[in-house]
């Protein structure tokens, strides 16, 4: 298990550093430009020309190459499942974690499948968990990021203090500052984290609750009619929070948080952030309603099954390269989307241009 070092004031202060703005016209021009003369008609490849165009802009070359990337899975309880927002109980937070470090989860086989660095980051789950004493580089790895044993109720208070907020996006910038490579797949654990997303997006985008609150991990349709009632609650309770950081720390989870640290921490290392679903996609709002160039360095892997998805995405100008209807998370639908940016890159180093090839242009 990788355990960090307690947060300080400085550190916590240092999730919040500025993140600069990467606009390069000049760069566009040239990779959009090197796309343009392949050996094929213009704009053949459809949105793998813009994904390879994004990513050439997000590390500042012509000729990008995807480095060791990391897959890193947040996991952490909430105090408001105990509302009956979801469909499981809460002991399934802990015991996926194990089935993740166990290799048995979906996001586990995709991440072997694509060579992927598994991490597993424990920032509030209600159990004390045990990783493996014989860890070895390869396997998935645990990393011990506890703020608490879950976030408090947030249908009676705030979710956490805004120190405990902090302390959690501290944590997720410090496992960023870790690990190597240029490039982060997002996902998340946390029975009830729907609802943290649903709460989060409804207040940061001002759109109505309804519209953004979905079936979960299973939900009836009686089930959803009961979770819609109680996080009206929440709502009015918390009427009053409106600013990014009082926002997630009244209505979010633990490892939200994170996620919002891990992915203000590689934007400001320009690393690719891939995004998976709709709880990945809520702390990404919060990160850039903190620092509007993060989604510079965005790229969102799917669009969900859960309705509030595409309405976040809308809110925030993205479009998702995959549209499969998942709603599974832990960032399957991130490792699921991975080999597309690989792809993109390798088409625009290696594939030929008409001139190389000897191949005519239309006249």
């Amino acid at each position: 298990m990788q355990n960090l070092t307690p947060s300080s004031v400085a550190g916590q202060a240092a999730c919040l550093a500025p993140v600069a703005d990467v606009h390069d016209a000049g760069l566009q021009a040239r990779v959009q430009h090197q796309l343009d003369i392949k050996t094929k008609p213009q704009g053949s490849l459809g949105r793998l020309e813009a994904l390879a165009l994004r990513i050439a802009c997000i590390l500042g070359t012509e000729s990008p190459v995807l480095q060791q990337p990391q897959m890193l899975v947040f996991a952490a309880d909430h105090g408001l499942a105990a509302r009956g927002v979801s469909a499981y109980p809460t002991d399934v937070t802990w015991q996926m974690v194990q089935n993740f470090l166990a290799g048995g989860a979906a996001v586990s086989v995709l991440a072997r499948q694509h060579g992927l660095d598994l991490h597993v980051i424990d920032c509030g789950v209600a159990r004390d968990l045990q990783a493996s004493a014989d860890w070895q580089p390869g396997q998935p790895r645990l990393w011990a990021c506890k703020v608490a044993y879950g976030t408090q109720d947030c249908s009676q208070g705030p979710a956490m203090t805004l120190a405990q907020c902090l302390q959690a996006m501290e944590h997720g910038a410090q496992v960023v500052r870790q690990l190597p490579g240029n490039a982060v797949l997002l996902g998340e654990m946390g029975i009830g984290n729907t609802s943290s997303a649903a709460l989060i997006s409804a207040r940061l985008c001002g759109l109505p609750i309804e519209q953004v609150t979905g079936m979960g991990t299973g939900l009836s349709p009686e089930g959803v009619q009961r979770k819609l009632a109680v996080l009206r609650q929440v709502l009015e309770r918390h009427a009053g929070v409106e600013q990014p950081l009082d926002v997630l720390a009244a209505l979010g989870g633990f490892e939200v948080a994170a996620m919002v640290g891990a992915v203000l921490q590689a934007a400001r290392q320009r690393r690719v952030v891939l995004v998976d679903g709709f709880i990945t996609t809520a702390a990404v709002l919060v990160a850039a309603r903190l620092q509007p160039q993060v989604l510079q360095r965005c790229v969102f892997a799917h669009c969900s099954g859960e309705p509030g998805h595409a309405l976040v995405l809308r809110a925030l100008g993205a479009q998702a390269l995959l549209d499969w209807q998942l709603r599974l998370g832990e960032g399957s639908g991130a490792a699921l989307a991975w080999p597309l940016l690989p792809a993109a890159c390798a088409i625009l180093r290696e594939m030929a241009s008409f001139a190389e090839a000897g191949v005519a242009e239309k006249s």
